[in-house]
């Protein structure tokens, strides 16, 4: 047996309404998501049992589930009953750091066909993993990123499974020795592999407009009202190829990232070369938003680690 499935955890799941031995989980060979990527995805992260951004990642996920014509399976406070359910079941030394809660709902069982049949019951999967914090060490040096051509299909807005063009993309910079993956369609930011891509010159975050060419992560609406508190000019827009590579500082944002600041993009230096100012001001207050939200959710749900 393969080293990788031997290690296959024993955590508990959520499996279509039961709780189960993640390495015991069974899904039918002809469920679409299996079939053909045709389900929806959320990773929502937690720190020290306190869910983070709930309520947008929720959102999302309504309006993923919208464009493929799926109907939300459960409410939003099943899926929190879920989560809290799974997290009490980790480990203490777990719940006491970063974990990340994964959603998936696909469109259910059916013979191998690409029309949509009408009528399926969904497939309901929740698991709950380790989230590995980016190292000090790592943020104070920053990170280095290549570029390549955004070759995804049209409708990156969508949190699909059908993540093969993002796979092939990251695979991009592990094999370069690279953080992440920066995406251009044509001369146009996009975002990376797996993460959306914040331009700052002269004071002011620049992210691209959310459209079909991008994954909104749930960080475009915490890194505005982060600007706002902090006063820093924000906008969305398009940005060229040209404008990244000229930026005083480049940021990465990501449920796992948080922030996290690019020093050099292929061959060339982003800024000074070191994690710049914006990038301090806004990882700092970023932190202070996860506290904020874990003393919301102690007031709000009575929920300690």
């Amino acid at each position: 047996m393969h080293p990788i499935l031997d290690a296959l955890p024993d955590s508990l799941c959520y499996l279509d309404g039961t709780y189960t031995p993640l390495r015991d989980a069974k899904v039918s060979v002809l469920d679409r998501g299996f079939i053909f990527g045709d389900g929806v995805y959320e990773v929502v992260p937690a720190y020290e049992g306190h869910l983070f951004c709930f309520d947008e990642h929720m959102a999302r996920l309504e309006r993923s589930l919208a464009e493929l014509k799926i109907v939300n399976p459960l409410p939003a406070a099943r899926w929190r009953a879920i989560a809290t359910r799974l997290m009490a079941a980790a480990p203490a030394a777990e719940r006491a750091g970063a974990q990340a809660l994964y959603i998936q709902v696909t469109r259910g069982v059916a013979p191998r066909d690409h029309a949509m049949p009408p009528g399926l019951t969904p497939t309901v999967f929740a698991m709950l993993n380790p989230m590995k914090p980016v190292p000090h060490a790592v943020r104070a040096e920053g990170v280095t990123c290549v570029s390549a051509a955004d070759f995804r299909w049209q409708k990156a807005h969508i949190k699909s499974t059908s993540l093969l063009g993002a796979v092939l993309a990251r695979q991009i910079s592990v094999e370069a020795g690279a953080a992440e993956t920066i995406l251009f369609r044509g001369d146009w930011l996009s975002e990376a592999s797996s993460s959306n891509v914040w331009v700052v010159k002269d004071g002011a975050v620049i992210g691209p407009p959310k459209d079909e060419r991008v994954l909104a992560g749930i960080r475009y609406g915490l890194i505005e009202r982060l600007c706002a508190e902090a006063g820093i000019p924000f906008a969305l827009r398009r940005i060229a190829r040209e404008e990244v590579f000229a930026a005083d500082e480049l940021l990465l944002s990501s449920a796992s990232k948080e922030i996290l600041p690019v020093v050099r993009l292929d061959a060339t230096t982003i800024g000074t070369g070191r994690p710049g100012p914006l990038y301090q001001t806004l990882y700092a207050a970023y932190q202070h938003a996860k506290e904020e939200a874990k003393a919301n959710s102690i007031q709000d749900h009575g929920v300690t680690a």
